[in-house]
């Protein structure tokens, strides 16, 4: 039995005004790309917060990306480079827990810069499919990988307060 090569699924977020529109722009001049990098629209990368990178490394992403407006180009001022920040606490993040913080990475493009979006899209994925599967990953019945922390047992319920001589 022949075990199936690895293929990660990739999360980018991209910005309404710049990147959401170069990667239009590579659907429309028929570039290829892989299909495992799944896009989420945003206003701004600026609205990109580490949260939103963690719970889709948790939910089962390989890798998560941010693709935002040329630096100096933002249509939210500073959004991009907010992004950017962002990404590199992020990464140092994954990598101080194990996970690694080459999985998570930040892209800069104009919206007539299709063949680069393609481009991008495919150095995402086979430096990703280079690190293997995401380690946090939930595995089935809700188990997840080796860098979980173990489970909290539950506290024990506690007893009810003695009442006091003040005639309660």
């Amino acid at each position: 039995m022949k075990a199936e090569p690895f293929e990660p699924e990739i999360i980018a977020f991209c910005c309404e005004y710049c990147s959401y529109a170069a990667a239009d722009l590579a659907g429309s001049m028929r570039l290829s790309y892989p299909v495992n990098v799944k896009i989420v629209k945003v206003p701004c990368t600026g609205r990109f917060d580490i949260i939103h990178g963690l719970k889709a490394l948790e939910a089962g992403a390989d890798g998560v990306f941010a693709f935002g407006c040329l630096e100096g180009n933002c249509h939210f001022e500073r959004g991009n480079l907010r992004a950017r920040k962002r990404m590199k606490y992020l990464s140092g993040l994954l990598d101080e827990c194990g996970i690694g913080g080459g999985r998570v990475g930040m892209y800069n493009m104009s919206s007539a810069m299709g063949k680069q979006f393609a481009d991008a899209a495919s150095e995402v994925t086979e430096k990703v499919r280079a690190l293997g599967p995401n380690p946090a990953k939930r595995r089935p019945g809700g188990r997840q990988g080796v860098h979980a922390p173990p489970s909290v047992p539950e506290t024990p319920q506690r007893h009810e307060a003695k009442k006091t001589d003040r005639g309660e």
